[in-house]
């Protein structure tokens, strides 16, 4: 141990398969003889702004099926400062996401350039409602807003699902007032939305609401009307450039064609008129192939996670693991960010397009009580301690790609780590001079807090 007056106290919560958010105890070791597994590094990366998840109808309605009281619970635990999640930052749809009941827009008035029909009425029986209650909860909640589909009329073909936006100057002059409406629309009943994402997924070409863009296009809608629309209309909404889910590497090589980086990042960034208004980047998917790139060229902007991957319904501690990974692999990269996709869901998570998902946690008729499935607890594991405004620390030692690290704004050392294999490992981590022993359980995900 350390020789100076400094006393240090280690907190570890640790989660298998079978044993959940369990508290346990780390031994100390003599520094001069032992080497260390995991350092915890002087260097300083990039500010955390927090964790959250997406509002969507099919959410609000798996909610509203628990009791009261249960219900009660699961929102404190989401979005209450001293939950378990302790929210910061949510998504929320512009229209249908492929998890509303149904689709639709905000104004199906077809020519209507001026946008005399927006209305966000659709929006007051489950969103609004279900966004009020978070708020209620935490006023401080940060909200992002994105597209999965433009109204129809303003689409080739004129459908929620595939198609592309009409390049037609009054068409994009009137989607970038949707934007605006949809922002003064929600100031109007008292939300604020801080972020605006131009697209869900600019990729996607699919049969839930989409709508594929180039890196030209972005770039361009941004730079000639979306920024001037907010700035005639004096809107202080960030507008980010997002969300982005570059295909697979493979598909992009069969395909002969490069949707990464420099397709859409840097054609949009390294355009002057375009960049002085995009103030972050959002990845999500297969985006994170691209991100690394993107936080080396530009490191001055903000990073977000937008969208974790979504599993297949079943909910299992193996997709769990591979989740941990996702959330290991973005803050490395530089992401401010990590938003969840679906906080609540009915059993086996069913959209209305037939793709089963995961779940934070599941709204089951036979259980008086929300499951708190294994996503929740991974998590749980960043978000309860890593608080807004904490910075990511470096670490090095062999265990590195299996951990991140953390520094509270009150001078927290968390270090948040996964054991892999199928059986007990034992892991020295370093906080400065002194090494503390952990015997992480098989397949665990735990989190240590070490205070002076």
């Amino acid at each position: 141990m350390t020789n100076d007056t400094t006393i240090q106290t280690i907190q570890w919560i640790s989660s298998t398969e079978h044993e959940r958010w369990t508290s346990k105890k780390a031994s100390a070791s003599e520094a001069a003889s032992v080497r260390a597994d995991l350092a915890v590094t002087e260097d300083r990366h990039q500010l955390v702004e927090g964790f959250g998840g997406c509002f969507n109808e099919l959410g609000h309605v798996a909610l509203q099926k628990l009791p009261e009281e249960e219900r009660a619970a699961v929102l404190h635990s989401l979005f209450h400062p001293e939950g378990d999640q302790r929210f910061a930052i949510c998504r929320l749809p512009i229209g249908a996401s492929d998890y509303a009941l149904d689709w639709y827009s905000h104004n199906e008035t077809d020519g209507d350039y001026a946008m005399e029909r927006f209305s966000i009425e659709r929006d007051r029986k489950h969103l609004i409602p279900y966004i009020k209650e978070a708020l209620a909860l935490n006023p401080d909640l940060k909200l992002f807003a994105s597209p999965w589909s433009p109204p129809t009329w303003m689409k080739h073909p004129k459908a929620y699902n595939y198609g592309t936006l009409r390049w037609e100057k009054e068409v994009l002059e009137a989607y970038a007032l949707y934007f605006v409406k949809f922002v003064q629309a929600y100031r109007e009943e008292g939300i604020t939305i801080h972020q605006i994402h131009v697209q869900n997924e600019v990729v996607a070409d699919q049969k839930f609401p989409s709508c594929v863009w180039t890196g030209e296009q972005l770039r361009d809608f941004i730079r000639d009307y979306l920024g001037p629309a907010f700035e005639r209309h004096g809107l202080d909404t960030e507008i980010w450039l997002g969300t982005i889910n570059a295909p697979e590497p493979w598909d992009e090589w069969l395909k002969k064609k490069v949707q990464d980086h420099d397709a859409y990042a840097h054609t949009v960034l390294s355009d002057p008129e375009a960049y002085k208004y995009v103030k972050g980047v959002g990845y999500q998917w297969a985006g994170k192939y691209a991100i690394q790139r993107t936080v080396l060229s530009y490191p001055e902007l903000r990073y977000m996670q937008t969208e974790n991957e979504c599993g297949d319904g079943e909910n299992t501690w193996f997709y769990a693991k591979y989740v941990f990974n996702l959330y290991q692999h973005y803050f490395t990269n530089g992401v401010n960010a990590y938003i969840y996709w679906n906080m609540i869901l009915e059993p086996r998570g069913r959209s209305t397009w037939g793709w089963e998902q995961n779940a934070m946690l599941t709204s089951d008729p036979a259980s008086p009580e929300a499951i708190r499935n294994p996503e929740y607890y991974v998590m749980k594991h960043f978000s309860h301690f890593v608080v807004p405004g904490s910075r990511r620390l470096g670490l090095k030692g062999p265990w590195t790609g299996n951990a991140v690290a953390f520094e509270t704004p009150a001078g927290d050392k968390i270090v948040v780590i996964a054991n892999p294999f199928r059986e007990t490992r034992a892991v020295r981590i370093a906080f400065g001079s002194d090494v503390y022993s952990f015997e992480l359980e098989p397949e665990s995900f735990n989190t240590i807090v070490c205070r002076s």
